[in-house]
């Protein structure tokens, strides 16, 4: 592997022509393994984070080989930002361990140019997030940006987060991170169980997964698994507030709507485990969600 931490713009770029219909020759698995799989591990808490830490302790503990690529700060709310600059600058503080100083888009870009420039990974797993990404949080959201930088690349790609539709409490939601890390292992085996056409999942398909928070301290049971779709409502509302000197106060407000039916908001709001299949255009078709419901069928928390 290529060891330098200033990277230049157009070398990243090769890594994300896959929207334009074919994906980069080296980026995607060419089969889906029946072993253990080769997993490149991102978030946007940052990549000493609990949820990532937890993730990394069961996939590893489950066989799999875990590489984590993330970032070096909290990059929350960063959506898909990505190549934001003509220099990044990477550590490597620990074995399997890189810590890119960008986004978590920057990070699986890097990582799958660099730290994976070989092979590409089996699967990207971004998460598990520190509270829930459903409904147009799910549009802002740092974890599901790093999921979508993959599919960009063609590589099977899952955006993992655990919480409530509401403000998460951090010890509960630190709790449910193991219930959450331990149904990822639980749906990878089956993923690879029904793999069809050499991929874990449909060509440019991937997961976005909400976790709920059960029971008081977040050590209970999710009452089930539900395939979804992202629900439409816009659950955050800013009102500005004009400081008079050219400055304005910015008071952001949670304001859920109505549950829409059959979305991931209904089934997390029901201790449900809310699976939404994405693309990295933002689409996925019918076929694909039939697909989605067919490899989730019997799957329980």
């Amino acid at each position: 592997m290529r060891r330098k931490q200033v990277l230049p713009l157009a070398a990243l770029l090769l890594c994300t022509p896959a929207l334009a219909g074919t994906a980069p020759a080296t980026a995607a698995p060419q089969s889906a393994p029946t072993g253990p799989l080769r997993i490149l591990l991102t978030n946007d808490d940052g990549y000493n984070a609990p949820g990532i830490r937890a993730a990394f302790q069961r996939l590893s503990a489950a066989g799999h080989d875990v590489t984590i690529v993330a970032p070096l700060t909290n990059q929350s709310g960063t959506g898909t930002k990505i190549l934001s600059g003509p220099t990044i600058t990477v550590k490597h503080p620990e074995p399997k361990v890189w810590a890119v100083d960008g986004t978590p888009g920057d990070s699986v870009v890097f990582g799958l140019s660099e730290v994976f420039e070989d092979r590409a990974p089996d699967l990207v797993v971004s998460g598990t997030n520190f509270g829930p990404n459903l409904a147009g949080l799910a549009n802002h959201s740092g974890t599901v940006g790093g999921a979508v930088a993959a599919l960009e690349s063609g590589v099977p790609a899952i955006a993992l987060s655990t919480g409530g539709f509401g403000v998460p409490d951090a010890v509960a939601t630190v709790n449910a991170m193991r219930p959450t890390v331990d149904f990822t292992v639980k749906l990878i085996d089956q993923l690879q169980s029904r793999a069809k056409s050499g991929r874990l999942l449909p060509k440019g398909v991937g997961l976005n997964i909400n976790h709920p928070v059960v029971g008081a301290d977040g050590t209970g049971t999710a009452a089930g698994v539900a395939t979804t779709f992202q629900d439409p409502q816009a659950p955050l509302k800013p009102d500005f507030i004009d400081s008079g000197d050219g400055t304005w106060k910015v008071d952001v407000k949670f304001a859920p709507q109505p549950a829409a039916k059959g979305g991931d908001v209904e089934a997390v709001s029901a201790d449900k485990i809310a699976v939404s299949p994405m693309s990295a255009n933002w689409n996925t078709g019918p076929a694909d969600f039939a697909m989605t419901s067919t490899l989730l069928s019997g799957l329980r928390p």
